[in-house]
């Protein structure tokens, strides 16, 4: 359900690319261009202050097995207290971070688990772990708003500073430029390993999430009292401020951008995603999953029981998802801005994240597992178990032939997604031919 008396129009096409009605530059930059850009930026000197698990006629009695069923091929266990976050070395792909509540990060190898560095001192719970644009740093981030580099190669600490309480953190896309935001509603950005700093200043609330666009010129970033504002990281100022009507009526949970940057999707408490054009700085479309909540309920009513808590561009047709607590899928068709497909999950849906080449999206939820579905059909292709606890968040390499999940379990496993093989087959062909391998004593990996 989509209300559009607050947008634009958008000239958006078949199955193409999201075409928006703003142009953007005539030439796109190049890495090295926004590279060298941040060489101008005015920074401060110094700190600022098992069964298969599908429902099917022929499935019934099964759900002993379903409870043991393990899909991952393989689990790392280094954590001594639930997993919060998880991130894939965007080069290779070959390394994972994750971070934890035991205070702790760890950096190791997705194929065989090895550990290869252990980021230590931290005084709180790291929930905020990633690699650099060029993998050879990692920065890691606590709740107490303790920030730390390392250097991969060398496992050695080569930066650290202390600011508020971490809301959120992200790496410049083609820089080794670090940007957080804090409880106490500012943003910083660092040059690593100098150091050097530049702060932008809230509203005088909490900033609760935020993205760096991909011409590396630019922040969304999301406030407790439901301002948007797109910031100039060049000289430090607010390009657009959406707040009042066009913005949300509660705290901003997530945020997403298209591929050309062109297109934000911001999600709320409020119950609402919100399509927002970044060079005019007008709000485009207001979507709502029809269903969840009836008609005349208030923002405040649906806020008690449900949120959006994730939201997301398909890259290959005009299509975007949202996710929300309270377990749904919502495909909406951008041209039409009506919604096209909703999935159904059985707990609240943590994070989404779409296949970078394909119309597949992929959700991990608090019943511990991810779930593969075809956005154009609503229909779903695969599910995958193995921990006992809620998944809180989960990496998909470029691929998509693997996923790296992070549980309230205490662990990060590795679990093989590719779905080549499966290509030619129904969902009903897929569980057939998994039941019969089954039968013939194969395991999940002779499955795959």
């Amino acid at each position: 359900m989509m209300d559009n008396t607050e947008g634009e129009h958008l000239d958006l096409h078949g199955d193409e690319e999201i075409i928006e009605v703003v142009e953007l530059n005539d030439v796109d930059p190049t890495p090295d261009d926004l590279a060298e850009d941040f060489e101008d930026v005015d920074f401060a000197e110094g700190g600022v202050e098992d069964d298969e698990g599908w429902e099917t006629e022929d499935e019934g009695g099964e759900e002993q097995m379903e409870s043991s069923r393990d899909d991952s091929e393989l689990t790392f266990s280094k954590h001594t207290g639930s997993v919060f976050c998880v991130n894939l070395d965007p080069v290779s792909n070959c390394l994972a971070v994750t971070g934890g509540e035991d205070d702790k990060a760890f950096v190791w190898r997705v194929n065989d688990g090895t550990l290869l560095l252990e980021c230590t001192g931290h005084k709180d719970s790291v929930t905020c772990s990633s690699f650099s644009y060029d993998s050879l740093l990692v920065a890691t981030g606590d709740l107490s708003g303790l920030i730390k580099v390392w250097k991969v190669e060398t496992k050695e600490e080569i930066w650290s500073f202390e600011v508020g309480d971490l809301e959120w953190m992200e790496w410049h896309p083609c820089a080794h430029v670090l940007v957080c935001g804090t409880a106490d509603g500012n943003v910083w950005m660092w040059k690593i390993p100098s150091g050097e700093c530049k702060t932008f200043q809230g509203p005088g609330c909490q900033t609760t999430t935020g993205k760096i666009l991909p011409d590396g010129k630019r922040a969304i970033v999301g406030y407790e009292d439901g301002t948007v504002r797109i910031w100039d990281l060049k000289q430090g100022s607010p390009l657009h401020i959406i707040k009042g009507l066009d913005g949300h009526q509660g705290a901003l949970t997530c945020v997403a951008c298209n591929k050309d940057g062109s297109l934000i999707l911001t999600g709320s408490v409020d119950c609402r995603a919100k399509l927002i054009s970044t060079v005019s700085g007008k709000v485009v479309g207001t979507f709502t999953a029809e269903g969840t909540k009836s008609s005349s309920a208030s923002a405040e009513e649906e806020s008690e029981s449900n949120s959006v808590e994730s939201v997301g561009f398909c890259n290959t047709l005009p299509l975007i998802a949202v996710a929300y607590l309270d377990g749904t899928l919502a495909i909406f068709d951008l041209p039409t801005q009506t919604l096209r497909n909703k999935c159904q999950h059985e707990a609240g849906i943590v994070h989404l994240q779409w296949e970078d080449n394909s119309c597949l999206v992929y959700t991990c939820s608090l019943d511990g597992s991810i779930r593969i579905w075809d956005a154009r059909t609503g229909n779903l292709v695969m599910d995958y178990l193995g921990h006992t606890a809620e998944i809180l968040d989960f990496a998909l390499s470029k691929d998509a032939s693997i996923a790296v999940t992070a549980s309230g379990d205490q662990k990060a496993k590795t679990i093989p997604t590719d779905l080549k093989q499966y290509a030619n087959c129904s969902l009903r062909g897929i569980i057939r031919i998994r039941k019969q391998l089954k039968g013939m004593g194969a395991g999940v990996d002779d499955v795959r």
